[in-house]
């Protein structure tokens, strides 16, 4: 069963955050996740903490797959990047 996965970035420098997005779809593909949609400037319409400068919802075929683009040691750079660029939360979203 396929899962949804919503990322919301905050961004803290737009240089690296930019070197992430053009590694971030072949990092997700690596593990069958694809964007399903983006939006670098989305309409939030309630925010507990600080809002998103981006979202991006993401399509893995399982939780177990969402995990594993997570948690591949090979991806720590692509991660890293996200991490550098910006403060981000991924939460995964039940089929």
């Amino acid at each position: 069963m396929s899962v949804q996965a919503l990322a919301m970035i905050t961004v803290t420098d737009k240089d690296t955050l930019g070197a992430y997005r053009e590694k971030a779809a072949e990092a997700l593909a690596k593990h069958g996740g694809s964007i399903v949609a983006a939006d670098p400037a989305p309409v939030v319409l309630e925010a507990a903490v600080e809002a998103p400068t981006i979202t991006a919802l993401l399509a893995f075929p399982s939780t177990e797959a969402a995990k594993a683009w997570r948690e591949d040691p090979d991806l720590a750079d692509v991660h890293a990047l996200r991490n550098g660029g910006g403060k981000s939360t991924i939460v995964v979203l039940p089929a």
